[in-house]
């Protein structure tokens, strides 16, 4: 079964996704410069809320290149040497095939790892198992260590059988449901790949969009009042842009990389669904609380493929009811491509619009709160899979 959601959401002045320059990130689509926010930025936003909808921690991975320093204090609180124990988590790295590099405040790998709750557990294990062995490789690495201040890398090498075994268990992922669904890649041993169960589209707005720029002053506190100006000056880059946003969810790629547990698929999707819904990115919400919800929302349940519905703005909207003509344009899009492909592989739909008409979309379609969304949709999806 493959979920799908497609939502509109409309955003007042807002910063949510920011390029290299401190700018709104957008595209051209349809000929015209949109507003767009990453599927990168999209996903980080909704794994950070899996917990406020059902997930729990240990079932939850962690994106990181500090496995040697967290590994280090696992070790430290078990009564190891303080200053011997990163040496260790990073000659044990590269023991199982992962490369290290130390400068002289960190110790990382050489990219993000996505590990599951208790690698850092398991990691040092394996080293307490070996450290006898792991010590006397940090004794011939110091060695061969480079001047202070110099990045010195620890090369990744292919581990034995006994080393890959241990390396399997550390990097296991069939309980991080996060994993499962956003997918995993590790260059150094594709063994450890997982392919993602969910899909994300980068959001991109329904009409065009131009970046403004907005000019702050500050004044200090404490100037006197007989000093003029300002005492600090500077713009902010933002935009206004309702946001058509894309994901969907493959049941059974989700059940087959948490190995058939049937019940932590159910809690996945549901966290899956809840939290694209209720998310949005963190960019400048400090300076501009851009946090509105989804005004409208349709889901689909199919056997097989799935349908962006993004060419349903390749002609920009106009006018000053954007909410209104997008929601229009969505729904319409929808009938059209069920019309002439089918409904075949369809089993439900669900749409709702709260500030508008849900015409054209046929009455038996429309749901009247998120509850009756939601379970319509999983009672489906999770029922059939």
């Amino acid at each position: 079964m493959i979920l799908e959601l497609h939502l509109l959401q409309s955003f007042p002045v807002s910063n949510l996704n920011r390029d290299d320059l401190g700018q709104p990130k957008s595209a051209t689509f349809g000929g015209v410069p949109r507003a767009r926010i990453s599927s990168q930025s999209l996903k980080r936003a909704a794994r950070n809320r899996f917990t406020e909808h059902g997930l729990a921690a240990e079932h939850l991975g962690t994106r990181t290149k500090r496995l040697v320093s967290a590994t280090a204090e696992v070790l430290t609180e078990r009564g190891r040497d303080a200053e011997l124990a990163p040496e260790v988590a990073a000659v044990a790295l590269h023991q199982l095939g992962f490369g290290v590099e130390k400068t002289e405040k960190n110790q990382l790998t050489q990219y993000l790892l996505f590990v599951g709750h208790d690698a850092v557990t398991l990691l040092a294990d394996f080293c307490e198992e070996s450290w006898d062995t792991i010590a006397e490789a940090v004794a011939k690495a110091e060695k061969a260590k480079k001047q202070p201040g110099q990045v010195a890398k620890i090369a990744k090498v292919k581990p034995g059988r006994e080393i890959a075994a241990a390396a399997s268990r550390i990097f296991d992922a069939t309980r991080a449901a996060d994993i499962a669904l956003f997918g995993r890649m590790i260059a150094d041993n594709t063994d450890f790949n997982v392919d993602a169960a969910s899909q994300v589209a980068h959001a991109i707005s329904t009409h065009a969009v131009a970046t403004e720029f907005d000019f702050y002053t500050a004044v200090d506190d404490l100037k006197r009042e007989d000093e003029p100006g300002a005492d600090m000056i500077g713009t902010i880059d933002f935009n206004t842009a309702c946001y058509y946003r894309y994901a969907n969810l493959d049941l059974a790629q989700l059940a087959g990389n948490l190995r058939g547990d049937h019940e932590l698929v159910a809690h996945a999707a549901r966290a899956w669904l809840g939290a694209f819904i209720h998310s949005t990115p963190e960019g400048k919400q400090t300076t501009t609380a851009a946090r509105t919800m989804p005004e409208t929302l349709l889901g689909t349940v199919r056997t097989h493929g799935a349908w962006n519905l993004a060419n349903a703005f390749l002609r920009p909207v106009t006018g000053t009811d954007v909410l209104g003509t997008s929601t229009e344009r969505l729904f319409a899009h929808f009938q059209t491509l069920r019309g002439f492909y089918g409904s075949t592989d369809l089993r439900t739909v669900a749409g709702a619009a709260l500030s508008c008409d849900p015409a054209p979309l046929p009455a038996e379609d429309t749901v009247t709160d998120l509850d009756e969304f939601v379970s319509r949709l999983l009672d489906t999806a999770l029922d059939t899979a």
